[in-house]
């Protein structure tokens, strides 16, 4: 266990009136990574990351910090810092004497601090604004001072919540590179929680999606795009168009989804180990998977009805409508499409075998308690 900076068996909180905010809660988290915990509003991360730092009490469970049991442990006992969304800086101090605060408190000689504190403050391109007061600097100024601030310690773990939320879209865009530049010089382990795919596909080595106070799947970024374990996580993660049918017949590592009048031969992932004949049955295909005529290379085929394009920078997607309700979008490079279609239109929508995955059921509490 000590080869690990953070580890979470089976906590649970629970607040009065019976209300779980985290159930059965479990992860190893190596030294050095960028973890993120990503969700809605309400999923129980924030409560999950301020367990980690002892500011919740934990109900049910043991958290492992170093390899020692922190679970009944004040926050000061534990080797934790902790960046907040609203930064949390004293107004009346320059951006100096924030970084030394906590240098200041735990009794360190001066020059060490001051040494210390430079370091820092140069680590985060704020050693020139030394002097300056909060209210005197912009949004990302005083996003760095507080990371400078939480760091100043060399915590084992740095939490971090929702530390890109009160920042507008280019300075988020910024700092996304600048928070994982400066994580990798440090070396320190990172917990951030957002509810930003963006921001936790981006920046972080192992993203734990979390829905109904559970969590739904734990993996790299790139294992959750391109392999959802379920439907909540292929619905909230990327661009998947979302199906539902009846499993039919299954053949090997294939399975035959009858839906409506369509038939679709579709992918099972190794994890699914049960796979019943005449159960209903979701699966998920990337937008950017799915493509537009008919191909006959492509064992699916559907037909679909034009709606309209979204446009983002080099890419496109075109939205068609299958039935009334669900659509469907087909996600491809702009150069690489030549078709202009009319509202209402009629078009070919296919997708080769593999491209499709069965999906689990969500992880749900009425599940566990079963």
């Amino acid at each position: 266990m000590a080869e690990f900076d953070v580890v979470i068996e089976h906590v649970y909180k629970t607040f009065p009136g019976d209300t779980r905010a985290v159930i059965d809660f479990n992860a190893e988290i190596e030294h050095g990574e960028f973890v993120s915990m990503l969700g809605p509003s309400g999923c129980g991360k924030t409560t999950l990351l301020r367990m980690i730092g002892g500011l919740e009490e934990v109900s049910a469970g043991h958290i492992y910090i170093s390899g020692q049991d922190v679970t009944d442990l004040p926050p000061s006992h534990r080797d934790t810092s902790m960046m907040f969304q609203s930064f949390a800086l004293f107004p009346h101090r320059t951006v100096f004497q924030n970084v030394e605060f906590s240098l200041k408190m735990r009794g360190l000689e001066k020059n060490l601090r001051a040494r210390r504190v430079w370091d820092m403050l140069d680590t985060v391109g704020m050693d020139q604004l030394s002097d300056r007061r909060p209210s005197d600097l912009s949004g990302g100024q005083q996003q760095r001072v507080a990371l400078a601030r939480a760091l100043i310690s060399e915590p084992t773990v740095l939490l971090l919540d929702e530390p890109l939320g009160s920042l507008d879209y280019n300075l988020r865009q910024t700092m996304m590179v600048e928070l994982k530049k400066i994580q990798q010089e440090t070396g320190i382990t990172f917990i951030m929680v957002t509810h930003s795919q963006q921001e936790a596909m981006s920046m972080a080595d192992k993203v734990i999606v979390m829905s109904d106070a559970m969590v739904q799947q734990i993996g790299t970024s790139r294992d959750i795009h391109e392999n959802p374990r379920n439907q909540f996580v292929a619905d909230f993660i990327g661009n998947n168009n979302m199906f539902k049918g009846v499993i039919r017949s299954r053949s090997g590592s294939m399975v035959f989804v009858e839906a409506g009048e369509q038939l679709y031969y579709i992918r099972v992932p190794e994890h699914i180990r049960q796979v019943s004949i005449g159960q209903e049955a979701h699966f998920s295909v990337r937008a950017d998977l799915m493509n537009t005529g008919d191909n006959p290379e492509m064992a699916n085929k559907v037909e679909g009805t034009y709606v309209a394009t979204e446009f983002l920078g080099t890419l496109e997607t075109d939205v068609f409508e299958l039935d009334p309700g669900h659509f469907v979008h087909v996600e491809q490079h702009r150069h690489l499409s030549d078709s202009t279609y009319r509202v209402g239109e009629r078009e070919i929508l296919c997708f080769a075998a593999d491209s499709g995955m069965l999906l689990e059921k969500n992880q749900r509490p009425e599940d566990l308690a079963d």
